[in-house]
């Protein structure tokens, strides 16, 4: 059975981040660094556990407005980007770990690269996946394709969304919205009810968490340039992500010295679905083993 600390909770200036490790702590750490509006909780158990199988130490938190970590009210997130970057460092603290493997997916992504780039004696590697460029483009940089047509048309729309207070309504309500993210991979929709609701079962304030991380104030802006990683990096990226289209990875990949791209054949803007798993924890334990 998979060792497991069980929730603990780190202080990060005003706010209290809910973090929880997998297996052994003198194995190799592997941050897991979520994306935007989404608990913890979307690294599934069983993901987190394949891993420390493996011989890694697994942790993976809620950000702030998600989970059990510190929220704030609905539409006046007390934070920005860089706390959110600062969270990561202070969970690595509250573990011990002075340096780890950096995995984000989507927003986690971003704070992975900025991790990278500001502190780079704490990041042993990079796994991107399902993300984007955090910093400026340099000049041989193309233009990046936007979102696909029928995502920006779900965006366009201006509706408030269900009444994140109402249980069965709000668990509906991210099935469906993580179903507009997929790709041809079959959508599991009861897996994906089953981790929206624990998600909701954990999480204080629903509304906050589908809210604020969309309308953060990005924070201290960086000058660094993406060759100026220096972690070795790896790339995942869905040939079917319809909100960071394939060139996004591409991107990454080309600017970031010796970065490997693989590709996760028909998955989406997502979390790796369990059709992927084998693929996807291979590659990061085989990333993770330098």
């Amino acid at each position: 059975m998979t060792l497991r600390s069980g929730e603990q909770f780190v202080s990060s200036g005003d706010a209290r981040i809910c973090a929880e490790a997998f297996g052994r702590p003198d194995d190799p750490a592997v941050l897991l660094i979520g994306g935007a509006a989404t608990s913890m909780d979307f690294w599934e158990d069983e993901f987190c556990s394949r891993l420390a199988d493996a011989d890694r130490y697994v942790i993976r938190y809620d950000l702030r407005d998600t989970g059990r970590s510190t929220t704030y009210p609905v539409g006046e997130p007390g934070y920005t980007s860089t706390e959110l970057i600062a969270d990561a460092l202070v969970v690595l603290d509250g573990f011990s770990v002075g340096a780890a493997h950096l995995v984000g997916v989507s927003m986690g992504g971003a704070i992975a690269q900025r991790l990278a780039l500001d502190h780079p004696q704490r990041a042993v590697s990079l796994v991107l996946q399902s993300t984007t460029p955090a910093v400026a483009a340099p000049q041989n940089r193309p233009e990046l394709p936007p979102m696909e047509p029928r995502l920006a048309a779900v965006f366009a729309v201006d509706d408030d969304g269900p009444d994140w207070s109402d249980r069965a309504a709000a668990i509906e309500a991210m099935v469906e919205g993580e179903r507009l993210f997929t790709g041809s991979v079959p959508f599991d929709a009861e897996r994906m009810r089953r981790i929206a609701a624990r998600c909701y079962d954990r999480t204080t304030n629903m509304a906050a968490m589908q809210t604020n991380h969309w309308i953060l104030d990005s924070g201290q802006p960086t000058q660094k340039q993406l060759n100026e990683i220096t972690a070795p990096t790896l790339v995942l990226h869905g040939t079917e992500d319809p909100l960071f289209p394939y060139a996004h990875g591409e991107a990454l990949a080309a600017e970031i010295a010796h970065a490997r791209l693989v590709s996760l054949p028909g998955m989406g803007h997502q979390y790796p679905p369990e059709p992927l798993w084998d693929l996807t924890i291979d590659e990061v334990i085989a990333h993770t083993s330098r």
